[in-house]
């Protein structure tokens, strides 16, 4: 990735991890802008919130807490995965279904 679309795409990325309000924000603020840093961290970001409302509504209400929080770990470290990468300006993807959910929406971002 080119270093100046990391300079410029960094504060929005760096947005788009503050919950899923804050991947809203970073969404409309790239929608002009179309930053491909960005839009890669954005998409990250899709993929974790979609991982959490399916902890929140599905596995918390069919399993023990045990399970649920568990998963809420695993989903907080994947988090701090993206985050860091962010941060060092790399397209760090999330292990597991991160190629997946960057294809899958790749005209979102």
């Amino acid at each position: 990735m080119e270093n100046q679309t990391v300079i410029e795409g960094k504060t929005v990325a760096i947005i788009s991890y503050i919950t899923w309000i804050g991947t809203l924000i970073a969404f409309i603020m790239n929608k002009d802008k179309k930053n491909a840093f960005t839009a890669f961290h954005i998409r990250q970001m899709i993929e974790l919130s979609l991982f959490s409302l399916a902890n929140s509504f599905i596995v918390a209400r069919y399993t023990g807490y045990w399970v649920y929080g568990s998963i809420n770990f695993l989903l907080f470290v994947l988090w701090i995965i993206g985050f860091i990468g962010v941060l060092q300006g790399e397209e760090k993807k999330i292990p597991f279904l991160g190629d997946l959910f960057q294809d899958w929406f790749k005209g979102v971002a």
